[in-house]
């Protein structure tokens, strides 16, 4: 069994962990030079903010209390890090798909309640590195994938699924 987890809205999360307050807020997290829209976080994705907005359309929402970052690769590479690690904890085979997604391979789990393990994932990462995670359990990385499009899509703003592919 393989597990996809995948960082929820990681730049726009990634800005949130060290600031609490900005949580239920809408953030949007801009491309280099400040060109356009490259991360949003679901109350920015409520208010109608599409991926690739140039930047000086935002002051039509700035009547909604949105807060703007400019890119910090840094960060973002240094909360990927912290994320991958602790997932890493949890099963011996690992593979990191992206920046924001690990791929875990479940050998030899098949006495797990994998629904339970992935919610423990979940709950660690958040703990240990304020990042919300979505989780998609299958046979396959493919199908996993899947189910953590499925786990997103089905979550209430992505705090509570886990998704599982039947076979």
């Amino acid at each position: 069994m393989y597990a996809l987890v995948d960082c929820n809205n990681f730049y726009a999360s990634s800005e949130r962990a060290f600031r609490p307050e900005l949580n239920g807020k809408p953030v949007v997290v801009l491309s280099n030079n400040d060109g356009c829209v490259i991360a949003r976080s679901n109350e920015a994705k409520d208010l109608g903010i599409k991926m690739g907005l140039p930047a000086f359309m935002l002051k039509d929402y700035l009547k909604n209390d949105i807060h703007i970052f400019s890119s910090n690769y840094e960060l973002y590479d240094d909360m990927s890090r912290r994320v991958m690690n602790t997932l890493s904890e949890f099963t011996p085979e690992s593979e990191v798909y992206s920046i924001d997604e690990i791929f875990l391979k479940f050998t030899g789990f098949e006495n797990y309640d994998l629904s339970e393990y992935g919610q423990k994932m979940r709950k660690t990462v958040k703990k240990n590195c304020w990042i919300p995670v979505s989780v998609g359990f299958a046979p396959t990385k493919a199908l996993a994938k899947v189910a953590n499009k499925i786990a997103k899509k089905y979550s209430d703003h992505w705090d509570g699924e886990i998704g599982r592919a039947h076979v």
